[in-house]
């Protein structure tokens, strides 16, 4: 059934550039259209039948698409205010550029850095980072631990690693490691939590440290882009690098397609337990929307399988 879209439909959506692949409206619209048909299931039919009751329960949103080129931005959220765009995701390359038109981000961005999260509260856009919490979520619950002992190894020293650095931190782990490639952009990375408290959490090496930590390590987390789409051959470590990861390890690659990675795969040959980033993408969102709708209780499973069947992952 496809969606009526009146002058009530309240709008989200995601900024961006290019925007055109981005999976989340795939993940959301899939979980406002059951949130959509749980209400009408729970009001009696004629009620239903009216499309102002849909709209009074604040669910008649739609998720869009938005590119938006980085000498627009500013025009552009100004335009969603007078809109009354009720919240946006943020995705490269705006998830720092849109800091300074916010009127308010949490201590939770500011320590990162980043913004992927904006919702309109008391007509102020107001900035958070869901990253972390999508991120530590299966690390909470499936896989969960006593991480106090454990140790993290993250590769790559991009945004995405901020965001990894803060969920280790948040999870208590008693080593960080952040290993790069380039030793400047590690130093910058180092030297941009000098106000942090996180800054004494984590240690950082270049790549030729990497065979003394690896088989430290509990947890590996691919945070590069080595691996991803088009170039679905390549992996961030070597067969003989990652042949000295412990079995039972832990190894996340923040890709999802494709699935698993050769990275994902080449650590499952070592017994390590693989996580891919489709994971962290749906629970990124779950927080997003619970933010947005001001709702606790979110289809988490029509939003993982509405991703899956879009990627043709199946079950």
């Amino acid at each position: 059934m496809t969606k009526e879209i009146t002058g009530k439909t309240k709008l989200l959506g995601v900024i961006g550039h290019p925007v055109e692949h981005s999976l989340s409206p795939v993940m959301h619209n899939a979980a406002l259209a059951q949130l959509v048909v749980g209400v009408r299931v729970s009001i009696s039919e004629r009620e239903a039948s009216r499309r102002e009751d849909i709209a009074q329960l604040g669910l008649d949103y739609i998720y869009l698409p938005f590119p938006i080129e980085p000498q627009n931005l500013e025009v552009a959220i100004a335009g969603f205010a007078a809109i009354g765009v009720v919240g946006f995701s943020v995705t490269i390359p705006h998830k720092q550029a849109i800091i300074p038109l916010l009127s308010e981000i949490t201590p939770l961005a500011q320590t990162i850095g980043a913004v992927n999260t904006v919702s309109r509260q008391n007509n102020q856009w107001v900035g958070t980072n869901t990253d972390i919490e999508g991120f530590i979520a299966p690390l909470q619950t499936t896989y969960k631990q006593d991480w106090s002992q454990k140790v993290a190894v993250i590769l790559g020293n991009g945004g995405a690693a901020r965001a990894v650095v803060v969920g280790c931190t948040q999870l208590g782990f008693a080593e960080i490691h952040v290993v790069g490639r380039n030793m400047q952009k590690l130093e910058e990375f180092r030297n941009s939590w000098s106000n942090s408290p996180l800054a004494d959490k984590f240690q950082v090496h270049q790549w030729e440290e990497l065979p003394k930590l690896i088989p430290q390590a509990n947890l590996l987390v691919n945070t590069t882009p080595i691996g991803m789409y088009p170039k679905v051959d390549e992996s961030p470590l070597s067969v003989e690098e990652i042949a000295n990861l412990p079995t039972g390890a832990i190894a996340y690659d923040l890709i999802y397609i494709p699935k698993p990675t050769q990275f994902l795969q080449q650590a499952q040959k070592q017994g390590a337990i693989a996580i891919d980033g489709l994971e962290m993408l749906v629970q990124q969102g779950v927080a997003a929307l619970k933010i947005w709708l001001q709702q606790e209780t979110l289809p988490v499973e029509v939003m993982r399988q509405a991703l899956q069947n879009h990627l043709g992952l199946g079950k």
